[in-house]
């Protein structure tokens, strides 16, 4: 049997690429989440870049001014948002973590009166069929009670690590600063102490990722932003008004965590919030609640076509397995980062995906 060496060394070299891209992305990952405030002062720098330019061409100040201007700004409402963040998420979590208990009890309750009115006969179930689900709804709640503690131990815990926050904002800060000051300075450094070829692949790929994954995160940022503070400020007038909206911060941030996640959305935690409330006689709440979802999807709707260009070309059955794979390999953020590395190795690999994977590494031509 004939081999053809030349055509095995040429799939050898393209499978050797892909692997090495892939750890690559790997290590990069790695390593955004080891210098988190820097990767955190980065992405800042870039939201803040176009007021710094608008600042520079009307008012003709250098960039530094201009830098400094906008970055005092932006550092005091970081910095007072911050402090009013970390004061009231320890204040709900702890009332949240004391009162759990009651709740899921409550819910239990609701549940066994649920299965004591409704007449099973008609449906024709067993008794242990019954059983079954009375001891897997029991079990469900437990579980959710217990996630739902750990997750509140866990922010609570976070939050009053002081000293490890106050040094990461600081950090943050700091770097901030510098970015948006001497930003020509860094870049001609890094260009100065890489290779050409490595600059000018490196400045394609950047430039390809900014355009779609960085003007798709800026939109999507900007969307979650104002479903967060839609969702906050009606909690909040909700109370004060006089229903009973106990924990407005950590049900908007749920919100807006969970309006993050592709193909799911604030109607995901609101319109089963809405239902439960009118299961519970309190129907005013539940009506309200759907309002507010009403009010949030009309901005969304509104605000999304100018923000989002055009579509990032991602299927959402391939979103839906990045989605899943993030959960399983690093928890429930993975929901969120999933996605966005999916959006990464598409952006890398454009030119293999649009002539087929296998086809472009093992055929012959």
């Amino acid at each position: 049997m004939i081999y053809d060496v030349s055509y095995w060394t040429r799939v050898g070299k393209r499978i050797l690429y892909v692997i090495f891209i892939l750890l690559g992305l790997l290590i990069g990952l790695k390593l955004s989440i080891f210098y988190m405030p820097f990767l955190v002062a980065f992405i800042i720098s870039l939201m803040i870049e176009p007021a710094i330019k608008y600042i520079m061409k009307k008012t003709h100040l250098t960039r530094r001014t201009s830098s400094i201007i906008i970055f005092a700004i932006v550092s005091i409402i970081i910095l007072g948002s911050l402090t009013w963040l970390i004061i009231t998420l320890f204040s709900e979590s702890s009332s949240l973590l004391q009162g759990l208990n009651d709740y899921f009890e409550k819910a239990h309750q609701i549940f066994d009166n649920f299965m004591t009115s409704f007449d099973f006969d008609k449906i024709h179930l067993s008794d242990e069929i019954l059983n079954v689900i009375q001891n897997s709804t029991g079990e469900i709640l437990n579980t959710v009670s217990n996630w739902i503690r750990n997750s509140l131990t866990g922010l609570i815990d976070v939050v009053t690590s002081l000293p490890s926050i106050a040094i990461c904002i600081g950090i943050t800060v700091i770097a901030l600063y510098f970015i948006c000051v001497d930003k020509i300075y860094i870049l001609d450094q890094i260009e100065h102490h890489l290779p050409k070829l490595w600059v000018k692949k490196i400045g394609s790929h950047l430039r390809d990722l900014i355009k779609t994954l960085g003007g798709y995160l800026k939109a999507e940022a900007t969307l979650i932003l104002v479903s967060f503070i839609i969702s906050l400020v009606g909690l909040y007038l909700l109370r004060i008004i006089g229903f009973n909206v106990q924990y407005p911060l950590l049900m908007a941030l749920f919100i807006g965590f969970v309006d993050a996640l592709p193909i799911l959305g604030s109607g995901t935690v609101m319109i089963p919030w809405a239902i439960l409330c009118g299961i519970n006689g309190d129907l005013k709440l539940g009506i309200a609640i759907i309002v507010l979802l009403i009010i949030m999807s009309v901005v969304r709707q509104i605000l999304e076509p100018k923000l989002v260009s055009k579509n990032i070309g991602v299927h959402p059955i391939f979103t839906l397995i990045a989605m899943y794979t993030g959960f399983k390999f690093i928890g429930v953020f993975g929901l969120l980062i999933g996605p966005i590395v999916l959006i990464i190795v598409k952006n890398i690999f454009a030119s293999l995906i649009d002539r087929g994977v296998f086809k472009t590494i093992f055929d012959k031509k």
